[in-house]
């Protein structure tokens, strides 16, 4: 059976009504595993969803109370129904405290990231549809208007949405719930400073032109120089963090030296 048309003023489609409150909560459990309704994120008023799946408003308060019930949606009086947070923490606040007193952990962090997102790169530029080039390009267009304007705070902004569109743009489930918590990390400055990437790289153009390259492999759909770009983009931050660290530990022996050489 082919699937009926995509209505492009709502995700959601028409539940049949064999099952109706079954089909509304099997439609908004496959949007939490496609990442497309994530942690959070409010969902359409009652009225909305009844009009956009076409069943009644009962049917709609029946499925989100099953959906609460199972702990996947939380449903807060005069506010709504939000999706409730699920991918969780990557580590506990200790543990990152810990990781970050331990400078070596750093790198294990990139390490990882760049095995994780060149494998997504590769597969976005496999798989992205035309809403997903379209998401990326938009980004990419907003990484060089930040550069222009040397607006820091959207630059690093801009700079997440990247990242995570590219994830989306993988279709793999697994890999867009696990990047967001590792995401989550790299938000919390535990493991990643841009402040000190941008005094490595002077103006911040060389991250701009890693991100426009990375970005226009996947919107060319060159799988293999996707995955190049990625790896050679988290190659650099490591080098960058590396000399950075080798710098520090240079001037702590070097204001030791002169503090016993007086």
């Amino acid at each position: 059976m082919m699937p009926s048309a995509i209505d492009p003023a709502t995700p959601f489609d028409p539940v049949g009504h064999e099952s109706v409150s079954a089909g509304v909560v099997h439609q908004i459990e496959a949007m939490i595993v496609d990442g497309i309704l994530k942690d959070g994120s409010r969902l359409p008023s009652e009225r909305e969803l009844a009009e956009a799946m076409q069943v009644s408003r009962p049917k709609i308060r029946e499925a989100l109370q099953q959906l609460e019930a199972r702990g996947l949606v939380s449903i807060r009086h005069g506010e709504g129904a939000f999706i409730a947070k699920l991918s969780g923490a990557a580590m506990t606040p200790a543990m990152l405290d810990l990781l970050g007193r331990h400078g070596e952990a750093l790198f294990d962090y990139l390490e990882y990231r760049r095995e994780q997102e060149a494998f997504a790169a590769r597969l976005a530029a496999d798989r992205a549809t035309s809403a997903d080039k379209a998401r990326i390009r938009s980004i990419m267009d907003q990484l060089e208007q930040s550069w222009e304007n040397q607006d820091q705070a959207a630059s690093i902004k801009a700079d997440f949405r990247f990242h995570s569109a590219i994830i989306d743009a993988s279709q793999n489930s697994l890999l867009i719930h696990m990047m967001a918590s590792i995401y989550d990390l790299t938000r919390s400055r535990i493991f990643y400073n841009r402040d000190f990437l941008l005094s490595i790289d002077g103006s911040g153009r060389l991250l701009l032109d890693q991100h426009l390259a990375l970005g226009q492999a996947i919107l060319d759909g060159d799988v293999k120089a996707a995955e190049e770009a990625a790896r050679a983009h988290l190659d650099f931050i490591e080098r960058s963090f590396r000399v950075g660290q080798e710098q520090q530990e240079r001037e702590i022996k070097a204001r030791k030296r002169q503090l016993l050489a007086r």
